[in-house]
């Protein structure tokens, strides 16, 4: 039974805020020669990371494709590694093989802090201790677990709404962020994502490197993530085939929901390169469908 949550949306979407408590992986990178270790590993280069500043970068493997996608904060001249709880195992044992190759430590911080989004970017009660990254939720901060509680008091207080898995759903398609093992996983090479930052084609060699570098100076990949928003409401699933007018394999549907928002059915697919323009007309399930590039909404 699906649960009711349009007032909890029209909140999220309107001018008031809410939070979601859920598991992912912080893992702390330091040591002086952390930056050359790091380099060698991420898509990303580290070495122009400023202070308490924060990048994108994705871990690939030989092949270019994607083993996670991270979001890396520079602090106190340390680098803290925030990812998926479903890749955090995999990012936390590759950095792991090389803390006896050098002065390169990393400390497995997970156990010791809880992750919550908030939806507001102005949203003022973090600490010192806390730490924090933005994305196009918010606010998402990492909390000791000692102080966890008195957060979430904090939050309650200033009347901030408890958002659902459901809902969440909603506004991660909507948000247009890809989630690991539903819309991405070690068969999409890291172009294919087609996300802003996520890459630096100036910086040294990296694993998986040549075939990153060579899909980016070829001119394009042969698909990429975008959006979809549906003419009418069509029962779909992941996996779902998208086809051209003409018939021609287009591509595929990894998620879907219905936006209330846009009051339309959107979907998050990897198209193929001809039929990525903006507008383009496509189908699935037999329903028009129109290209859009992410986010959904801004």
């Amino acid at each position: 039974m699906k649960t009711d949550f349009t007032k909890e949306y029209e909140i999220i979407r309107g001018n008031s805020f809410g939070f979601y408590e859920r598991k992912r992986g912080l893992i702390e990178v330091s040591g002086r020669e952390a930056v050359m270790f790091l380099n060698g590993l991420i898509t990303n280069d580290a070495a122009k990371l400023e202070e308490n500043a924060q990048m994108l970068a994705a871990f690939p493997n030989a092949q270019g494709r994607l083993l996670a996608t991270v979001r890396v904060l520079k602090s106190n001249d340390k680098f803290f590694f925030d990812t998926e709880a479903e890749t955090y195992e995999k990012i936390l044992k590759n950095l792991q093989r090389f803390t006896f190759a050098g002065d390169f430590f990393v400390n497995d911080l997970s156990d010791e802090f809880r992750y919550f989004e908030i939806s507001d970017s102005q949203f003022q009660i973090s600490k010192p201790e806390f730490i924090e990254f933005q994305s196009n939720f918010g606010r998402n901060i990492f909390v000791p677990k000692n102080a966890a509680d008195v957060f979430l008091k904090e939050l309650k207080d200033k009347n901030a709404v408890k958002i659902s898995d459901e809902l969440y759903e909603v506004l991660r398609i909507e948000n247009g962020e890809p989630k690991y093992g539903v819309d991405m996983d070690e068969t999409t090479i890291v172009p294919e994502l087609g996300i802003d930052g996520l890459i630096s084609y100036n910086k040294g060699c990296y694993i998986g490197q040549e075939i990153i570098a060579r899909i980016h100076f070829r001119g394009h990949v042969a698909k990429k993530l975008t959006g979809l928003v549906f003419e009418e409401n069509v029962a779909l699933a992941g996996n779902e085939e998208i086809k051209s007018l003409e018939g021609k394999n287009a591509g595929k549907i990894t998620s879907t929901v219905f936006s209330p928002k846009l009051a339309k059915q959107i979907a998050l697919a990897f198209v193929r390169y001809d039929y990525l323009a903006e507008g383009t007309e496509l189908k699935a399930n037999g329903v028009n469908a129109k290209v859009k590039n992410l986010p959904f909404i801004e």
